[in-house]
């Protein structure tokens, strides 16, 4: 066998790094009973090797565009076309040409029309596709010319569009080989491309086919419209028939032609009725041999289908596992808790631990983030409503994304019965809760927060002195036991029922002022400057930290350059290095739990990695005068008094006021003083979480130091139970961590639905039609006000350049982000819902904010003038 040119029936899934994904998998596809693959060989990558890599020319060129940005167009232009004329120039090696001849004569001859690809090592692979990349020459005839195409397909390794997407999505020039794949043509009647889940609904049990006369090159590459066809075992549920006046033909001499479609066909079927069924098992087939949805092309040849290619649909979310065959609906945790990336294994074991404590599920996992099955919860008279009342609240385009799954009777009829989750609140259940709602409503007392709040921390106090000096399995069981600690701190009766009251007291007023003012989210300015919110503190309290640092010009010029593993060193000996040492270690002992997506307990700190902090501190030098911490903490107390003082009198102006302002009085006291505390649940918990990683570090760097990890780090890819054996053992297959991270890194590149089925569709939510202006972005109304500004879109805290007057455009908010929002006068968010930490936050802040907001930061541009309406939930680019 030769290591040049290998034929398809010598080729399967374990030649991929020989022939490329491509080849690998026409080598498999030849091999399932039935399906017709045209006769073809691939030109393997140990010729690319030998001629292409072995060439010092080459080589060097190749080398020479590790420097180069993916945003620099021109370089990278010149330093391509450099080297494909110099790939074009090679002599192909005489044992290489006579390899490529002998097997043209078993298609054939040299004659014999051939399709020439090209197939990189990293193109068609289930995590990535690379499709359209590199180069395709159909219709290729004659010993020469296919060799002559072989070498263009080389050269198209380093396409302009090639060279970019390499260095944007991190891929090694080098990393990337090419093999060439030399099928023979076949001349279809038709051809299409088909696809096992529908590309539009992810909907895995519906197949998508798309057919055209001709080649399908010509509707691949958008020259002509398609027909599609939509199927859904063994039933054509849709069909859209395309006019179609050109066709992509082969001509004898050799490459295509054009020609026009004669008009009584131009608007007909392209397949029969029953050609579309059969192709849809063909698909079927093929599908089951891979094990998980493809991308086919096929074509019409003499009556038959041929299949020219399959390769796997990358685009798709996972399915949460179901374990049965009934209909689920899941939704997105990440979209409550406002961390839509992926969490890493050992942050998803942490995550199933506390639930696991709770007693409750935490879900099932898909695309490494946690999904909720709701399929109980639709199904009951009873808390179908209040289920989708709570997500309005939390998110509405996935409660309206669950109304619309609800509109489709044949599905829901189908949907999986059984207990909802949504009495679970420990032991007694809800009527403790009311029992101290009521108390608690009655008493307004304003000490009860506090004496929670000091309750939870002398728990954390505990937890340090009891972890201190542990390691080894009496670590993990501390850890683990502690859980049952913090498991009973959740469901704390007058805890929950403190939280509560703050949320439904803002229902009330936004309620009342609106029915009796006309006052639309009267609640807003109320709640500014409220009792005991740690999150809005957070932010204020580093306007502290700048305050210590703004008048020490050597501090500033270090801050710039600081880095994590010296940031406190390179403060000593500097003037005023010392109070900025001070002042940031004092902030983190208070909030250096935090960061961004700090649910998952392997995210970095800000205690961990000071400069995290930095363009955040620095953006508040620049952006506000000493003293501002206080300003705008009694500006924002001083609005909400002048706000409930106004509201009040205007009320006992009314028929009856007395009484309403007396009711309005006491729910406005009581947002005052524990509408705070619904950002204090999260905080805690990170309290501890902060307390096991230090610990679980400190035995990741011990096994490391052992050679069982290659760094800490890699604990990340384990769950708790593998890190603890591990530990215990001092073995582990190394190769778990290496599958998982590659895992992780293709998780993190989808983006989650809010709402998926068990058959894969995703569900998207949409808004009411409402008389927006024209062009306006669509969202939320979180936070009152109107204002317009320069837009920031930010999606991670480290590219937070801001000045006085920016409204921030993100994807989501955690608690960590709202050092931001004193820097800020608007805010604009696709993820979120009325009472999510980012609204809380900025009605606090007294910040117009509009959430939900379908693609912001696509549809937004970074720099752009925008005018944000946080009362009607709309965004204007102007």
């Amino acid at each position: 066998m030769s290591a040049y040119v290998l034929g398809f029936q010598d080729i399967d899934k374990t030649h991929l790094p020989l022939v490329g994904g491509k080849g690998a998998n026409l080598g498999e596809l030849s091999a399932i009973r039935g399906v017709r693959v045209p006769p073809g060989f691939c030109v393997t990558t140990g010729a690319y090797e030998q001629v292409v890599e072995r060439d010092p020319a080459v080589a060097a060129l190749i080398d020479g565009l590790s420097g180069l940005r993916a945003d620099d167009r021109a370089g990278i232009a010149a330093a391509a076309a450099r080297l494909r004329a110099a790939i074009e120039g090679l002599t192909v090696p005489e044992e290489i040409r006579h390899d490529i001849v002998r097997h043209l004569g078993g298609m054939g001859g040299d004659e014999a029309p051939c399709a020439v690809r090209s197939s990189a090592t990293a193109e068609d692979l289930p995590s990535s596709s690379f499709a359209g990349q590199q180069d395709t020459y159909l219709n290729v005839r004659g010993a020469e010319a296919i060799v002559d195409a072989v070498r263009r397909c080389w050269a198209s390794l380093f396409t302009d569009r090639a060279v970019a997407y390499r260095i944007q999505n991190g891929f090694g020039h080098r990393l990337v080989r090419l093999s060439v794949v030399v099928q023979r043509m076949v001349f279809p009647e038709a051809a299409g491309i088909m696809f096992t889940a529908d590309p539009v609904s992810a909907n895995r049990r519906v197949v998508s086919i798309d057919a055209g006369y001709g080649l399908g090159e010509a509707f691949v590459s958008g020259l002509v419209n398609a027909d599609n066809y939509r199927v859904r075992a063994g039933r054509i549920i849709d069909r859209k028939i395309a006019t179609q006046t050109m066709e992509l033909r082969g001509l004898p001499s050799g490459g295509t032609e054009e020609l026009p479609v004669e008009p009584a066909r131009q608007s007909a079927q392209k397949l029969g009725d029953e050609q579309i069924l059969l192709l849809e098992r063909l698909g079927r087939e093929i599908e089951a041999h891979f094990g998980r949805p493809q991308d086919i092309e096929w074509a019409l040849y003499d009556g038959a289908f041929h299949v020219l290619q399959s390769r796997p649909v990358t685009t798709l979310y996972p399915v949460p596992p179901a374990g049965d065959d009934k209909n689920h609906v899941y939704v997105s945790y990440g979209h409550r808790q406002m961390m839509t990336d992926a969490f890493a294994p050992l942050g998803l074991s942490f995550f199933a631990l506390l639930h696991d404590k709770l007693g409750r599920t935490a879900g099932v996992v898909a695309g490494n983030r946690f999904y909720k099955d709701v399929s109980a919860e639709l199904t009951s008279a009873w808390a179908r409503p209040a289920t989708l009342k709570s997500l309005d609240q939390v998110d509405v385009l996935m409660a309206n994304a669950l109304r619309a799954v609800l509109t489709r009777k044949d599905f829901v009829a189908g949907l999986a019965r059984g207990k909802t989750s949504m009495l679970d609140f420990g032991e007694g259940g809800v009527l403790p809760i009311a029992k101290q709602y009521l108390k608690l409503a009655r008493e307004d007392d304003p000490r009860v927060v506090p004496d929670l709040i000091a309750h939870t921390e002398a728990t954390v106090a505990r937890l340090r002195r009891e972890i201190a000096g542990k390691s080894g399995d009496e670590l993990f069981a501390c850890i683990v036991d502690d859980h049952d600690v913090l498991a009973e701190l959740t469901f704390d009766p007058r805890s929950v029922a403190a939280a509560f009251l703050g949320i439904q007291s803002v229902n009330w007023v936004n309620k009342h002022m609106e029915s009796w003012l006309g006052v639309k989210n009267a609640a807003d300015a109320v709640a500014q400057s409220a009792d005991h919110n740690v999150v809005a503190a957070m932010g204020l309290d580093l306007l502290d930290v700048a305050d210590a640092v703004r008048d020490h010009p050597e501090v500033l010029r270090y801050l710039e350059t600081a880095r994590r593993d010296t940031f406190y060193d390179g403060l000593t000996g500097l003037e005023g290095g010392a109070e900025a040492a001070d002042a940031i270690r004092r902030y983190l002992d208070t909030y250096g739990m935090h960061c961004a997506g700090d649910i998952d307990l392997t995210r970095t700190r800000w205690s961990e990695d000071p400069t995290l902090l930095v363009p955040l501190i620095l953006s508040n030098i620049r952006n506000f005068p000493p003293g501002e911490r206080l300003r705008k903490a009694e500006q924002g107390r001083a609005d909400a008094e002048r706000t409930m003082a106004d509201l009040l009198a205007r009320l006992r102006a009314l028929p009856g006021g007395a009484g309403k302002a007396k009711k309005a009085a006491k729910k406005m006291s009581l947002i005052r003083h524990f509408i705070g505390y619904r950002e204090y649940s999260k905080h805690a918990l990170l309290l501890r979480y902060e307390v096991y990683k230090r610990a679980l570090m400190e035995e990741a760097a011990k096994l490391a130091a052992r050679g069982v990890v290659q760094a800490p780090e890699d604990v990340y890819f384990l769950s708790i139970e593998e890190f603890r054996k591990a530990v215990n053992t001092g073995e582990l297959d190394y190769s778990l961590i290496t599958r998982r991270r590659e895992e992780h890194e293709t998780f993190q590149k989808l983006t989650p639905p809010r709402v998926i089925t068990s058959e894969g569709e995703v569900i998207s939510g949409a808004y009411e039609p409402g008389s927006l202006p024209q062009g306006a972005l669509a969202g939320i109304p979180v936070s009152s006000g109107v204002v317009e500004g320069r837009a920031r879109v930010i999606r991670s805290m480290a590219e937070a350049d801001l000045e006085d007057g920016d409204i921030l455009v993100t994807v989501f908010t955690d608690p960590s982000w709202s050092p931001l929002f004193v820097s800020v006068k608007g805010v604009v968010m696709e993820v979120g819902g009325v009472m999510t930490h980012g609204a809380v936050v900025a009605r606090e802040y007294g910040l117009p904010a509009v959430v939900g907001v379908e693609g912001a930061t696509r549809r937004i541009e970074d720099g752009q003038r925008i005018r944000v309406n946080g009362g009607e939930g709309y965004v204007e680019i102007l």
